[in-house]
């Protein structure tokens, strides 16, 4: 667990951190011993963690929990302990595998649908001169075949592993087999690997910085407008427990 300091908003940990002391903290874990969970935290996945004790346990026991929307900022205030940023997963992953790219840190992607994870790192690569993926795999796999994945993952030397499959399926993935992971540092980053694939392409600038990205996703992919009755019990249960 990190040294920052944090709050609880619903009873779930989010480390009050800016981007720059995240980045500082990931570049400490990739030396240190065993595979180190960060988690990218959002609003609706707090209000899913508040009734499932299991996530609760997964991101109040993980090693940097990052305040990723802008709802908890909100709630922060609420609280009278405000968080002094949003700290976006999308960017702070990718700004994750600059630094890998940087002191040769290998990187392996995993998730997304079949061929998106191939094509993420090569845009990747593209990107960020220097960089070595380990490896990719797809997200479409049973549960059998973790074994051989996990195998995979190891044999590729990665450093750091991003985990792509969406909350908390992704979550549960590395905490179920965090203690197999050769990896130094595992994340769950979402749909990054759309993004990264260009797939899907981030809000305008207009979006970022009032806080509407989550507006501009649920009109590329409309089937996330069934979130928003857990958003509005987020900000309701915020609003009344202190």
């Amino acid at each position: 667990m990190s040294s920052f300091e944090n709050i609880k908003i619903l009873d779930i940990r989010v480390d009050k951190l800016t981007k720059k002391q995240a980045l500082a903290e990931f570049e400490r874990l990739l030396d240190t011993e065993g595979c180190s969970l960060i988690v990218t935290l959002n609003a609706e996945m707090v209000e899913k963690a508040s009734r499932e004790p299991q996530l609760a346990k997964i991101i109040n026991t993980a090693d940097m929990v990052i305040p990723d929307g802008v709802g908890l900022l909100y709630a922060s205030k609420i609280k009278g302990e405000p968080i002094e940023e949003k700290v976006a997963g999308v960017e702070f992953a990718e700004s994750a595998i600059e630094v890998c790219a940087g002191k040769g840190r290998k990187v392996f992607l995993l998730g997304g649908k079949p061929g998106i994870a191939q094509i993420a790192a090569k845009k990747l690569c593209e990107k960020y001169p220097g960089l070595l993926i380990a490896g990719t795999r797809d997200g479409y796999f049973k549960p059998e075949e973790e074994d051989e994945i996990v195998r995979r993952i190891n044999e590729s030397g990665a450093d750091f592993l991003c985990v792509g499959m969406g909350f908390p399926r992704q979550e549960l993935f590395i905490d179920r087999r965090r203690g197999q992971l050769a990896a130094k540092i595992a994340v769950g980053v979402g749909g990054s690997l759309d993004i990264w694939s260009g797939t899907l392409k981030r809000a305008p600038q207009f979006f970022l910085d009032n806080g509407l990205e989550w507006l501009y996703r649920m009109v590329q992919e409309p089937w996330r407008f069934k979130r928003l009755p857990a958003l509005s019990a987020f900000l309701i249960k915020s609003a009344f427990r202190r």
